[in-house]
Parts: structure tokens; C-alpha cells; sequence
């Protein structure tokens, strides 16, 4: 296999997207309580071990080759990835266990400050193997989404280029049904010191998740000019993201805050990874902002509804995912002159057949996560004790702490408590 441009272009995407989980590692872990960040970072870095084995194994062969009712691949073509030795398959299989990595690895900001390590530990592999290889193979591998696909036929093919339905809807499901399952932190709602410890840290995952985001979208680009749109696509729609959860934070609370900078940008490359190679520049302006305005205000919703999503994994990206694969519908380029959104002439078909995509990706995951969840928190306990939680899960679970005050640790009284982060607590969103 000679090595081309496109190979070289493919393996540094791959690298930029593993770069992408140590940078969730940062955004959740400046996130959480002091007492708990090394927990928080633990669950982003076990991730790569847990799924880099699996996908070695039998995960890249569930993802595509031979079908199985147009569900999943055959967990044993490529198991190990002995036949594909020699061959190009292996850079996409790299590039591929990126995404599945990261996408468990967005889950664990739901469950924050109150998770066993050792159940995440079960649940990550059991969850990449259910869930995130069918739900790739549907969408990506020729199953029930693809143009030949039960579905796809009949509705038409949904566009989902770098993971809309795959990663940012499959992984806001699995975060809010998990959730939902451990149950509310002590103090939900009304204990300031559960409000983030470390904004800078908050920030420099943004910022890794932005920089490797241009690999996670760029990377199966299929000519320069494709590339070239989807790159400053990636560009315009958290940049527009950002402002206008800025602008609502101000209207809402009177002031915009770091934490708010951060998440909009998150908000906003969560948007466009869906619609990344298939709309405008001016369209993508248009979907960051509005992505960016919907996401602050989803991420009140857990307070008026009363389920945990710690770090704000259904607010950011179950809410932003939708917001981009929907937006397709109205706003995707034609294709040589033909089809698009229904701004651009194509009708209602892309408009049902992103809602047909998107409806099937959130039962699936639903159900799957509370078969998953419930097996594992009837057995070994998702939760830690009361006593673990208060005292910090970072000492529970690993032994460890973050930081020393004075050779105190966090189990100690001090909480570093920032006066411009956003809060947690009820009487904030409402006001």
C-alpha cells in the first residue's frame, strides 16, 4: 500500500480526535467539585483503554462488513483486525475507534460525583458493544439507515456526516437515561459547592475539543474543496455558538460568563458534526446560533424537570445534536443541482427523513442504555455510598485527590468556589 496525501490526512485526523476525550477529560473535570475531578478525568481516560481494546477486537467489524438483519456487522469479520493486516482498512479502523471512544466518553458527564468506578468500567465496553457499533452500522455500515436500509429506502437516506445521530443524540440519551437511573446528587439543586472548581480547566477542553474537532469533522473529507467547506464550517458555527449563548446568558442572568464562552462552543461543534460537508458557510452562522441559544436554555430544564444531568450532557448535546440533524431538513445544500433542504426546494423528504434518523437513534439508545444501566445497578450498584459522595468520590474510588491544601487534600473543608461560573442551584435558573 503506497501512502497517499488522503491516508497521511485521515491518520492525523484520527490523532486529533483522540486528542478530543483528554480534552472532555479537562471540560468535565474543571466541571465537578474539586473532590471529584480525578474521578471525572478517570472516566474520559479509561474510556480509550476500554474501547481501544474492544474495537480491536470485535468492534470495528460491527460497524460494517457483512450485516446482520441491517442492525450490526458480524462481530467476527475482522475480529482482531486479522484479515484487514496490510491493508488501508486499518487507517479507518484507527479513525473509527476515535469516535466510539469519545462518544462513551460524553456520557459520564451525566453522572458526575456519585458513579462506582468500577460499574463505569462494566458499563463502557458493554455499551460501545450494544449500542454505539449497531447505531454506527445503521447510519454508517449499510444498515437500516443507510440508502439501502430498510428505513432509508422508504424515507430517503438521512445526512449524518461526522456523527449527529451517531455520537452527540446516542450519547444525550445514554447520559439522561443513566441519570435518571443513579438518581439526583445530595444537595441537587441547592448546595453551592457543586458548582464548578476549575473554569480554566473548563476552558482548556474547549479549546482541545475545538482544535481536534476540525480532525472529528475534516477527517473523511473526500476532495480538497469538500474539505475546505467543512473546515470553515467547523470555524463558523461554534463562533456563532458562543455568542449566542453569551447573549442569552446576558439577557437571562446580566451577565456572560467563561463557563458560558466554554459550553457554547460546544454547543456549537456539536450542531454542525452532523451538517458539517452539507451546508453554507452563511448556514452554518445561522445553525451555531441558534444551537447556542437553545442549549443555555436547555440546561435550566433539569431543574424544572428534576433529573441530574450533572454537567449538562442532555442540555449541550442531546439538545445541539437535534438541533443540527433537524436543521438539515431546511438548511442542506442541494447535490448537482438536485434535492437539499426545504429552504433550498427539496421539499419535506430531508426534512423526514432527518426525523425518521434522529426518533430512531433516541429509542434505540433509550431502551438499549436502560437494559445496560438496569442490569448493572441491580447488580453491582451504579452508585457510591452517601458517605463516598459526601466525602469526595476521588478518595472513595481512587485514593487520591486533585489538589493538597496544606496537606489537608479535598477532604478537607476548603472548595474553591468561583464567584462568575454558573451555578447549579434553582433559585439561579429561575430567577
Amino acid at each position: 500500500m503506497d501512502l497517499s496525501a488522503g491516508h497521511v490526512w485521515v491518520m492525523v485526523s484520527a490523532a486529533l480526535v483522540l486528542l478530543m476525550t483528554p480534552g472532555v477529560a479537562f471540560f468535565y473535570g474543571g466541571m465537578t467539585r474539586a473532590k471529584a475531578a480525578l474521578n471525572m478525568m478517570m472516566m474520559s481516560f479509561v474510556s480509550i483503554g476500554l474501547v481501544g481494546v474492544v474495537w480491536v477486537l470485535w468492534g470495528f467489524s460491527m460497524t460494517g462488513g457483512d450485516g446482520i438483519a441491517g442492525l450490526f456487522g458480524n462481530p467476527f469479520t475482522s475480529f482482531g483486525l486479522e484479515d484487514i493486516l496490510g491493508t488501508e482498512d486499518l487507517i479507518s479502523a484507527g479513525y473509527g475507534a476515535t469516535f466510539a471512544i469519545i462518544t462513551v466518553a460524553l456520557i459520564s458527564g451525566a453522572i458526575a460525583d456519585r458513579t462506582k468506578f468500577g460499574a463505569w468500567a462494566v458499563f463502557v465496553p458493554i455499551w460501545v458493544t450494544l449500542v454505539y457499533c449497531p447505531l454506527a452500522f445503521m447510519v454508517w455500515g449499510g444498515g437500516l439507515l443507510g440508502a439501502e436500509g430498510a428505513v432509508g429506502s422508504v424515507v430517503g437516506e438521512a445526512i449524518d456526516f461526522a456523527g449527529g445521530t451517531v455520537v452527540h443524540i446516542n450519547a444525550g440519551v445514554a447520559g439522561l437515561v443513566l441519570a435518571l437511573i443513579i438518581g439526583k446528587r445530595k444537595g441537587f439543586g441547592k448546595d453551592p459547592s457543586q458548582r464548578p472548581h476549575n473554569i480554566p480547566f473548563v476552558m482548556l477542553g474547549a479549546t482541545l475539543l475545538w482544535f481536534g474537532w476540525f480532525g472529528f469533522n475534516g477527517g473523511a473529507a473526500g476532495t480538497a474543496e469538500e474539505a475546505g467547506l467543512i473546515w470553515i464550517n467547523t470555524l463558523a458555527a461554534p463562533a456563532a455558538a458562543m455568542l449566542g449563548w453569551l447573549l442569552t446568558e446576558r439577557i437571562r442572568d446580566g451577565r456572560a460568563t467563561s463557563l458560558g464562552a466554554a459550553s457554547g462552543v460546544v454547543a456549537g461543534l456539536v450542531a454542525i458534526t452532523p451538517a458539517c460537508a452539507n451546508v453554507s458557510p452563511l448556514g452554518a452562522v445561522g445553525l451555531g446560533l441558534v444551537a447556542g441559544v437553545l442549549a443555555a436554555l436547555a440546561v435550566g430544564l433539569k431543574y424544572r424537570f428534576g433529573y441530574d444531568d450533572s454537567l449538562d450532557v442532555v442540555g449541550v448535546h442531546l439538545v445541539a445534536g437535534l438541533v443540527g440533524t433537524l436543521a438539515l431538513g431546511f438548511i442542506a445544500l442541494p447535490v448537482d443541482g438536485a434535492g437539499g433542504g426545504l429552504f433550498y426546494g427539496g421539499g419535506l423528504a430531508q426534512l423526514g427523513a432527518q426525523l425518521a434518523a434522529a426518533l430512531i437513534a433516541i429509542v434505540f439508545a433509550a431502551v438499549m442504555t436502560l437494559v445496560i444501566g438496569l442490569a448493572i445497578h441491580k447488580t453491582m450498584g451504579f452508585r457510591v455510598s452517601e458517605e463516598a459522595e459526601v466525602n469526595g468520590v476521588d478518595l472513595s474510588e481512587h485514593a487520591e485527590t486533585a489538589y493538597e491544601f496544606g496537606g489537608l487534600g479535598t477532604g478537607g473543608s476548603f472548595t474553591p468556589f468561583p464567584e462568575t461560573a454558573r451555578t447549579t442551584t434553582k433559585e439561579t435558573v429561575n430567577s
